[in-house]
């Protein structure tokens, strides 16, 4: 328990430095323009998506989720979004811009769960239905969230960490540790994972096992998940590293490939190329949490509609559910019908 709560409120203090340096001239940043994303039709109800990251793997699923959503159900899809996750302030002006736009419904994914609270309240109480993807905003003004159950992911995480561990020849005696990089930290989906994956390893990691204090954020950047990586691979105990997001991981596994670091287990979030070359490498130790945005979307849209036609939603929050994939669950039946959208 004491090992528990000491790394508890060391993440606390480290998350609350990190946030200070993510760019504060975001504000002045501009707000991409909404683009459809199927067949406009005259008549149908409009839908707004609103994304974290443009240019990412995870969010383009996302996106074709949508879009298959709006063929599937009869509506128009919009999207837009910002290019890093720290860009609060441009997911303000876009629900502005989908609300001024006349939007009966919006998808939004928000990229800061505390500050874009009060433009969800206020667009809320215009009547527009909000129906959240991936992460839970610090409001009730929405409809319903689809989202991955994090706290129990970031568990899921520490465990395949572990066993990649364990499997790489670790004793439980020997003097290891364990880094860590954020892509955003005011996100309550990375603080969850994060909570979850220190609540498991506090409880089965050996006491030998350490996480590095210095937890390093990369505020949704490759080019500085790759610094941050870089960075953790000074430490020389390092032996396993965990990326809590997309970017995170896509970072580590590029660092350690291209260092030929086959000693360091590699365990993050989402499926993304870089990933895919270190699980299928025998030489390498590495799992990835697979996690179903593309039905976040899609049963999103699909939800959103029946909003929009006067249904009510059955429950608040919907965990649309994780597959671990690495090398001895990458050929099942469930994990390739994961891998099949992404």
């Amino acid at each position: 328990m004491k090992r528990l709560t000491v790394l508890l409120i060391s993440i606390i203090l480290i998350l609350s430095g990190c946030s200070g340096s993510a760019d504060s001239g975001q504000s002045s940043l501009m707000t991409p323009d909404f683009q459809p994303l199927n067949n406009i039709v005259e008549g149908r109800k409009n839908i707004y998506l609103i994304v974290k990251n443009l240019d990412s793997s995870y969010w383009n699923v996302m996106i074709e989720g949508a879009k298959d959503g709006g063929d599937d159900f009869g509506c128009n899809i919009y999207y837009s979004g910002t290019y890093s996750e720290t860009e609060w302030e441009v997911h303000e002006r876009l629900l502005d811009k989908a609300a001024e736009a006349g939007a009966d419904a919006i998808l939004l994914a928000p990229n800061d769960s505390v500050k874009l609270s009060g433009k969800i309240d206020e667009i809320y109480g215009k009547g527009i239905h909000i129906v959240l993807l991936d992460t839970i905003a610090n409001t009730d003004s929405y409809d319903i969230c689809y989202m991955t159950d994090n706290l129990m992911a970031g568990q899921q995480a520490a465990e395949e960490m572990i066993t990649l561990l364990k499997k790489g020849g670790i004793s439980d005696s020997e003097s290891i540790q364990i880094g860590m990089q954020v892509g955003a930290v005011s996100s309550q989906t990375i603080t969850e994972r994060l909570a979850g994956f220190i609540q498991y390893w506090s409880r089965h990691a050996p006491e030998t096992w350490e996480i590095i204090p210095d937890i390093k954020c990369n505020n949704g950047y490759l080019d500085e998940a790759v610094v941050c990586a870089e960075e953790l691979l000074e430490y020389p105990d390092l032996r396993g590293v965990f990326g809590t997001n997309n970017t995170s991981t896509m970072g580590f596994a590029k660092v350690i490939k291209e260092n030929g670091r086959k000693d360091i287990a590699v365990v993050g979030f989402d499926y993304s190329d870089e990933m895919a070359e270190l699980i299928n490498d025998d030489e390498y130790m590495a799992s990835t949490i697979l996690q179903r945005q593309y039905y976040m979307s899609y049963t999103g849209v699909e939800t959103a509609m029946k909003l929009i036609n006067g249904e009510k939603a059955p429950v608040k929050f919907s965990d649309t559910g994780v597959v671990a994939v690495n090398k001895d669950t990458i050929d099942q039946a469930e994990v390739q019908e994961a891998l099949m959208h992404n």
